[in-house]
């Protein structure tokens, strides 16, 4: 008899771990040796904290600039600022433009924009590019740029695409002269393969150094499988914040090719575009356990008035559900936007799981019904957006890697909250009465669910 205890995980992952473990013997332990550790494999270990010290030069850059700094901000989101930066290791910088992008097709055509107006390099990951209309029309537009003389870089996550998908789509790209990679690739034999549960989840573009773009969307059509339409937040970027966007692209890149780029021009001087403070948040295993966590947990802690949080998947953390709960307790509106139409059903009914408490907490949920909800993104207090790549789930807490830029910035929160509020104005809102009212069999079937939420 093996006697496993799993080891630096919150009570709930580890029991949830020994249930299984003690239900099926022999298929949870060895499912717990191949993925119950968070740990990158070693040769990607040894990479990161390689790069550390160049990260930790690229910061000292920006602190020198005048633009970095904190705006007048009250005491409790100052705070959060520092934990940011004590997490993801960027400082907030001033000095930034930024503009929302709620429109599926228009930010595929800004961004082809972009890209053809490229003069040094395009730097693209994605967790899905896929070989439909949308991908060529970005890969056509990054051969027109390689063609150019401008350099292209394009990093896609293994599992998020497909290996069908990329044995067509990296070829196509290389014979066009776009440097191209997968992201945590596969295989029993390859030095630095990667666990399938562990993915890069992010969405980041950087254009010249000068123009970034980070959120939800992916290279796809905006129908999927089932033909529904997919709601998306991006932001696109210009001043001081895109060499953070950059400097995880960096990261990325040196890891998945060893290529360090420290050439000058990949280093713009970070010259400012507006008025607006930010900072990048990246998370994932090679930073501390539940980065995006702390923060959103930080900024909720903090609210006064409203905090609105939307994300196609919920399955929380403990923490972040008391923090919700509380913030009501202190008199906040705390409104969840998610999404009822889910890709997995065992997750569906584990995310169900969790409305009864929110909703007996006094936390107002809303379920988008004919759209899927794919947007993730906050806004505290029409003061603080927060926008990326990062569901609220245990996946994007502890096991991917991801992407969030926190604006520290009236005009953006306000704006965000109000695309938030147009979502709401058409979603179902979940009424405590009637979901205290399914039927029993369907809450027993949500809380098994539940059970092994933490392993999702």
């Amino acid at each position: 008899m093996v006697a496993i205890v799993p080891m630096r995980r919150g009570p709930t992952a580890a029991m949830a771990w020994l249930l299984f473990i003690f239900a099926f013997p022999w298929i949870g332990l060895v499912a717990y040796l191949l993925i119950g550790s968070t740990r990158l494999p070693r040769a990607r270990e040894e990479q990161f904290a390689r790069l550390r010290g160049h990260l930790e030069r690229l910061a000292m850059l920006l602190r020198g600039d005048p633009h970095v700094g904190a705006p007048e901000l009250r005491p409790e989101f100052e705070r959060a600022v520092r934990l940011a930066e004590r997490l993801g290791h960027m400082p907030i910088v001033g000095g930034n433009a930024a503009e929302l992008l709620p429109d599926y097709d228009g930010t595929v055509d800004r961004l082809v924009t972009d890209i053809d107006r490229a003069a040094r390099h395009v730097h693209l990951l994605f967790y899905i590019f896929e070989d439909d209309a949308t991908g060529r029309r970005v890969s056509e537009a990054l051969a027109r740029a390689a063609a150019r003389g401008v350099a292209c870089r394009v990093l896609i996550d293994t599992v998020g695409t497909g290996s069908r998908t990329l044995r067509r789509l990296l070829p196509r790209l290389r014979a066009a002269k776009v440097e191209a990679h997968e992201t945590l690739p596969l295989g029993v034999f390859r030095r630095k393969a990667a666990r399938f549960d562990l993915r890069n989840h992010r969405k980041i573009a950087v254009i010249d150094g000068v123009i970034g773009y980070t959120g939800s969307q992916n290279i796809v059509d905006s129908f999927g499988d089932d033909e529904l339409w997919n709601d998306e937040m991006v932001i696109r970027l210009e001043g001081p914040i895109v060499l953070q966007l950059q400097a995880c692209f960096v990261a990325d890149w040196y890891v998945e090719s060893d290529e360090l780029l420290d050439d000058p021009a990949i280093w713009p001087a970070p010259g400012p575009r507006g008025e607006i403070a930010a900072q990048v948040l990246p998370s994932g295993p090679a930073f501390p356990s539940g980065t995006y966590l702390r923060l959103l947990v930080a900024l909720v802690h903090g609210a006064h008035r409203r905090v609105v949080l939307t994300t196609p998947y919920f399955i929380p953390d403990e923490a972040l559900t008391l923090a919700l709960q509380t913030a009501v307790m202190r008199g906040v509106r705390v409104d969840l936007v998610v999404s009822r139409q889910l890709d997995s059903q065992l997750v569906a009914l584990a995310q169900e799981s969790y409305y009864e408490e929110l909703l007996e907490g006094g936390v107002h949920v809303h379920r988008v019904q004919e759209r899927f909800l794919h947007a993730k993104y906050a806004a505290i207090d029409d003061a603080i957006a927060v926008i990326g790549s990062s569901n609220l789930d245990i996946r994007s807490f502890r096991l991917n890697a991801e992407m969030s830029v926190v604006c520290y910035d009236a005009g953006v929160a306000s704006q965000l909250r109000a695309e938030a509020d147009r979502t709401i104005g058409k979603a179902e809102p979940l009424e405590r009465d009637r979901w205290d009212g399914r039927p029993w069999t369907m809450k027993a079937v949500q809380n098994v669910a539940r059970l092994v939420s933490p392993l999702l």
